[in-house]
């Protein structure tokens, strides 16, 4: 799969979005008028509601209820074809009532548009599996390995967009906003098309895939010295989302991190159908407490399926990582409890995956920072102290179950994302597959190996002046080369975005604006400044004073 690292002379300018010859599931509407009937606002039936059949009709009465009695009536006119927005991060929020409908039902050549792709045998893995799903835009499908197979195979075109970029996408598409600008992406392959959209047969001779669709590159444009560049709204036919609690009228209420593009997906519909645990009368919600007004929902039936948690890992477990002792735990800690020292008390704080999430158990009491999830928190606490006390509606950006600290908050993507581009959050710890001397980052994908997607990595280092970003990571890769280099191999995640590179060998501090590469300020207790190069293919300068890590 080395297509990835390879030059294209001529791309497609297709939009990002197939839409094609997929029908919508209400292609046209009759005149809206609104009514005024005992107290509550109704719209008149849409013609091809109408035209259901005679039982359907005397089932639901649409022109004055969104109330459907189960999902399968919700969707029974579910057309081939249709784009779906479907809502959910991991297995968290996902309206599996009505995938579970759209299964049964059969509906083919769907294009979907989600930040996941389901795990296992749930959420959007159970239409990948069945072939319905012909095409998805998505920012992470790890979790799904048989989506990975099928793209590998030709099988379904995957468009990788960054996390905050759809939830973006999504929120100007609901805002009646066409294109925004963006340094998300910038200066990467996403924005010059480089990872395709479509696989054909890979050429025996050659070993590569023929490129049936490739990605579509991004027109930029330079605001204060920077790049960025431009995506277009992201629109459905029909969103699918899951809500705590949903009145008559629509209106919904969403429980913690369900949140993430429950609220964003049915702006960006034509439809949007809600599965709702909670159905309650007209005026049993506060006003104050609604997250989204009713005015975006079309339909509303019972969730009946059960929600579930995609990665488990109890306190008992986790609370101490220095009490581990293996050769791994030792290097990890090392790295961590550096990490750790970058963090201020009052920081607001991003942490990526793995050796960064260590990096709060090393702080001292006299400092409290608020760790941010870019899924949609602020004071994110400790993993649940048992299994009764997981809570499938609260997990971090791992898919991981955790808890809040007194004071934390919740909300969806875009405000998420926002505050991430917008660099209010003062550092991010992340990991790395390479980092180079200039501070560029590669951390989501290996070709011919991993294609996993970027996630919201691509966003956490969108902003670098702002956002001080720092990688904690191995000095070496599992065949031991160096992960610090002078030039990325792999395709780049952000350009000279990374200020700190913190090892188990050592510590550098990056010029990513200057040119003058790495400085090597602090080594590792027992470690000489000749055995840090002997491990770094990349070239450093020395600082006058090494410190030994502490």
């Amino acid at each position: 799969m080395y297509f990835l690292l390879e030059a294209y002379s001529q791309r497609a300018a297709s939009s990002g979005v197939h839409h094609g010859t997929s029908k919508t599931l209400i292609t046209s509407f009759q005149t809206r008028i609104l009514i005024r009937r005992q107290g509550f606002t109704v719209r008149p039936t849409p013609r091809e509601q109408a035209n259901l059949s005679t039982q359907k009709e005397s089932q639901h009465n649409r022109s004055s209820s969104k109330v459907f009695k189960s999902a399968d009536d919700a969707i029974a006119d579910l057309q081939d074809g249709t784009t779906i927005l479907s809502a959910g991060f991991g297995l968290c929020g996902v309206a599996e009532t009505l995938i579970d409908a759209i299964r049964k039902k059969g509906t083919q050549n769907l294009t979907v548009v989600s930040n996941n792709a389901g795990a296992g045998e749930h959420g959007l893995a159970k239409l990948t599996s069945t072939g319905q799903i012909s095409r998805m835009v998505v920012s992470f499908i790890g979790n799904n390995k048989s989506l990975g197979k099928q793209y590998h195979d030709g099988q379904v075109a995957i468009e990788l967009c960054p996390q905050g970029t759809i939830a973006e996408r999504l929120r100007a598409a609901g805002a009646g906003i066409p294109a925004f600008f963006t340094a998300t992406g910038a200066r990467t392959l996403i924005e010059t098309g480089g990872i395709p959209v479509r696989l054909g047969p890979k050429d025996q001779q050659t070993d590569k895939h023929e490129i049936v669709e490739p990605g579509r590159p991004r027109e930029t444009r330079i605001f204060d010295g920077r790049t960025y560049m431009m995506e277009t709204a992201l629109k459905g036919d029909v969103a699918i989302v899951r809500a705590w609690k949903v009145d008559e009228a629509g209106n919904c209420i969403f429980r913690s991190t369900t949140k993430t593009y429950g609220v964003l997906m049915p702006k960006a519909a034509k439809l949007a159908i809600v599965e709702a645990e909670n159905i309650l009368p007209i005026g049993s919600l506060d006003p104050d407490h609604v997250d989204l007004p009713g005015i975006y929902i079309d339909r509303i039936c019972p969730a009946t399926s059960d929600k579930h948690i995609e990665k488990l890992v109890l306190a008992s477990h986790s609370e101490d990582p220095a009490a581990e002792q293996t050769d791994d735990a030792v290097k990890r800690n090392r790295i961590a409890r550096r990490a750790a020292k970058e963090l201020k008390d009052g920081f607001y704080v991003n942490l990526g995956v793995g050796i960064p999430t260590l990096a709060p158990s090393f702080l001292p009491p006299s400092t409290k920072v608020w760790l941010q999830s870019e899924n949609g928190i602020i004071g994110m606490g400790p993993y649940p102290p048992s299994r009764d006390a997981a809570d499938p509606d609260t997990i971090n950006a791992g898919k991981e179950a955790v808890t809040l600290v007194p004071g934390a908050s919740t909300f969806d993507s875009a405000e998420s994302f926002g505050m991430i581009r917008g660099g209010h959050v003062d550092v991010s710890l992340l990991g790395a597959l390479q980092v180079s001397a200039s501070g560029d980052l590669a951390n989501y994908i290996i070709p011919g190996k991993a294609f996993n997607g970027m996630g919201g990595a691509m966003d956490l280092v969108s902003n670098p002046d702002q956002t001080k970003i720092i990688v904690c990571t191995y000095h070496a890769d599992k065949d031991g080369r160096s992960k610090i280099v002078d030039t990325c191999g792999l395709p780049l995640t952000g350009k000279s975005v990374v200020s700190t590179i913190i090892t188990e060998l050592a510590v550098f501090q990056v010029d990513r604006k200057g040119g003058k590469g790495l400085l090597l300020t602090e080594t590792a207790e027992g470690v000489t400044v000749d055995m840090v190069r002997k491990k770094t293919s990349a070239k450093f300068t020395v600082a006058d004073h090494v410190a030994i890590m502490e």
